[in-house]
């Protein structure tokens, strides 16, 4: 894992922003499309908001959901609702271009199949996204992998949905998925992380994020996670 501490959220939002543009200029050169899956949280709206600003191929980027709360549409707590405000708003995408995961539907494992199609008609089979982006929580869990969740043992399949968390069920990229991308792009702020972070960088996997693959993974943290 390649790690990089940055001063703040707002120089490390900066500087995902400007790894993700090079990731799709790199991936739109070798394969023709950039398949980019994001998670919530504020510094990743930010690093969306400043991604408009780079130099991107847009018309050849596809964006996934790494995860997303079971709520209405346009409810504050769906990362989808940050999604559209942050990126497609400023961004010169369609908004076809944007891939939600369907939590409206009141058959969850069924959704969760059909978000695993959709992946699979745009980045192969099986799915392998280029990019994906993942944060990490105080408790160590990461996408809405979190700790106790059955979804942890889920090796069958792609996308699934996970029990309550924080008041809501979830659907989430499982385990197989997130370790087929080309490449994982952490990104941890806040210094209620510091002792997640230490065990996500010593490889962990008493928590959730010590699963994910390294190899192919950067790590940008601010100073005040890490201690």
């Amino acid at each position: 894992m390649q790690v990089e501490i940055l001063a703040n959220p707002e120089t490390v939002a900066k500087r995902a922003a400007s790894l993700i543009a090079a990731y799709a200029r790199e991936a739109v050169a070798a394969r023709g499309q950039f398949s980019f899956a994001v998670s919530g949280g504020k510094a990743p709206w930010i690093m969306l908001h400043d991604l408009a600003s780079e130099d991107v191929p847009w018309d050849k980027v596809q964006v996934f959901q790494v995860d997303e709360r079971v709520a209405p549409a346009g409810d504050p707590d769906r990362n989808l609702t940050h999604l559209h405000e942050s990126l497609l708003n400023h961004a010169p995408l369609e908004p076809d271009q944007i891939h939600a995961m369907p939590v409206e539907l009141p058959d969850l494992d069924a959704a969760a199949a059909q978000y695993q199609k959709t992946l699979a008609a745009f980045c192969g089979s099986p799915a392998m996204l280029d990019l994906t982006h993942l944060g990490l929580g105080p408790d160590g869990h990461t996408a809405s992998l979190v700790p106790g969740d059955p979804v942890l043992n889920v090796t069958d399949r792609d996308v699934a949905a996970t029990g309550v968390y924080q008041e809501h069920r979830r659907m989430t990229l499982t385990y197989p998925m997130l370790n087929r991308s080309r490449r994982i792009l952490w990104l941890v702020t806040g210094a209620d992380k510091v002792d997640a972070l230490k065990k996500l960088r010593a490889g962990d996997t008493s928590i959730p994020g010590g699963r994910i693959a390294s190899g192919n993974a950067v790590l940008l943290a601010e100073q005040a996670s890490v201690g």
